[in-house]
């Protein structure tokens, strides 16, 4: 198969622990690039102010974070050792992460324009949305984006859609 790859790195490789040894080394921490940043994307009527949507969710200890773009890429990243990279070459995890950005697009005018990118604490989950103008954030509690009634929770099923489509590609590369 092609247009995916599992990746582990070395504990020492992972992101938490290179800012820790740039934060020690340095004395303040590194600054946290600007998520998405465009690559030839233009506003359409499907898509006319968000192109890119970031999920970020602690999970046991680790944060995850699922990355889609309106092209249809899709990627994990976790502040432990896994990652999985690529997936717009799989129909399914093209219209999964196509469909997380125009869910996002959906919530835009409630969310925030930020230049901050943390991590959610535990127990919320942390949505980011790259524009065409600006990054924009929305914060929720975990058990809310969980709950079927939840505020957030067509968002963050459509962010959950995108990484279950992500694991059957790798899991059928087994």
């Amino acid at each position: 198969m092609r247009g995916i790859a599992c990746t582990r790195a070395p504990w020492s490789l992972s992101a938490s622990s290179t800012a820790d040894a740039t934060t020690a080394a340095t004395g303040s921490e590194p600054d946290s690039p600007t998520p998405l940043t465009p690559s030839g994307f233009k506003p359409t009527t499907e898509y006319p102010r968000v192109f890119g949507v970031v999920m970020d969710w602690p999970i046991d200890g680790t944060t995850a974070t699922i990355v889609s773009a309106l092209d249809g890429s899709a990627s994990l990243y976790t502040t432990g050792t896994f990652g999985i990279i690529g997936g717009s070459g799989h129909e399914s995890v093209r219209m999964a992460a196509q469909r997380f950005v125009r869910t996002a697009e959906a919530h835009h005018d409630e969310a925030l324009r930020t230049r901050a990118y943390p991590y959610p604490a535990k127990g919320k989950v942390r949505f980011y949305f790259r524009t065409f103008q600006d990054v924009r954030v929305i914060e929720t509690d975990a058990a809310s984006a969980y709950s079927p009634s939840g505020r957030y929770s067509g968002l963050f099923r459509a962010g959950q859609a995108v990484l279950t489509e992500l694991r059957k590609v790798v899991e059928a590369r087994r």
